[in-house]
Parts: C-alpha cells; structure tokens; sequence
C-alpha cells in the first residue's frame, strides 16, 4: 500500500507541476501581448495617399494617427510657396487640418482660397499662413516622403527634412 501511495503522490506532483508550467506560459503570452503595440497604432504609423488624381482647389481630408490631414492640389492661379509639396508640376498643401490656436477643424472656403476657423475666426491662406485671427503659427505639416505620385505620411523624406531645416514645418 505504501508503495500505490507513492506513485499516486508522484502522479499527483507531476500533474500539479503540469498544470502550473501551462498556466505560466499562458501568464507569460498574455504579458507579451499587453507590451506589443495594438495593430491600430501600429497602422497608424503609415499611411499613403496616391494624388494622381487629386482635383485642383477641392480639399481633400485624409486620416493619420487619428488628426485631419488636408490634401489641397493648388489650382494655376494660386500662388506657390516654399511650403508647397511639389510633384512634377502640381503644387500642394499638405497639413494638419487643426487651427494652432485651440485645435478647431478649419473649413476650406474654396472661392476665397483660404481656411476659416469657426471657432474663434482664425484665417488661413492656402498655403497654410495664418493671415487673421488668434492662430500664432501656420497649420502644421505632418512628416512626409514622396514616392512618385504617392505621399507616406509619418516618414520624414528628403523634402520634408529640407523644410524642416528651413523651419517651415509649423
């Protein structure tokens, strides 16, 4: 008998000693996962917008990292600036569609090629200068690199570093 008790109590030890090795690696997956990053932020790290076939003067709201991103392909009679994403021939705005006074989403008033803030009547022109109101800054520009007829927005390209060094990016 005593012999039965011992190769029950060994059974039982090895099972104990299995069940408590599967419930620490369960543990130890579930820490792993809450370090890893969720997929929506790591989607929103990236995101490309073709503008091939942007329209002149029509504002286009695309979405990056959960900001309004405003995509405006300047028509020819719209001045061009140094802040101006150019490609090919077409000149674009591209910026943080969020007034720098308090955050308010201008609306793009496309006979006047300006921006209005309804908030507390910020202006800006199309090019993203403030030209009224309480804004100190121009709108932002996002980091970007062109590839092609493509913008990735969140990566930092050679012409986004260039304006970047010229301070033209807020």
């Amino acid at each position: 008998m005593a012999n039965n008790t011992k190769g029950r109590r060994d059974f039982m030890g090895m099972a104990l000693g299995g069940f408590t090795a599967l419930g620490g690696i369960g543990a130890l997956y579930a820490m792993k996962r809450t370090w890893d990053p969720l997929p929506s932020v790591k989607a929103a790290g990236f995101t490309t917008i073709d503008l091939s076939a942007a329209q002149p003067n029509v504002l286009n709201v695309e979405k990056w990292r959960g900001k309004p991103i405003f995509v405006l392909k300047k028509a020819k009679d719209m001045k061009t600036d140094p802040r101006d994403v150019v490609m090919g021939d077409d000149h674009f705005l591209v910026a943080i569609g969020l007034c720098t006074h308090l955050g308010c989403i201008p609306a793009y008033l496309g006979d006047e090629h300006k921006f209005k803030c309804a908030c507390h009547g910020g202006e800006f022109d199309a090019s993203g200068h403030q030209i009224f109101g309480p804004p100190p800054s121009p709108l932002e520009i996002p980091p970007f690199k062109i590839d092609g007829t493509k913008l990735v927005l969140g990566e930092e390209g050679p012409e986004y570093q260039k304006m970047k060094a010229d301070g033209l990016t807020v």
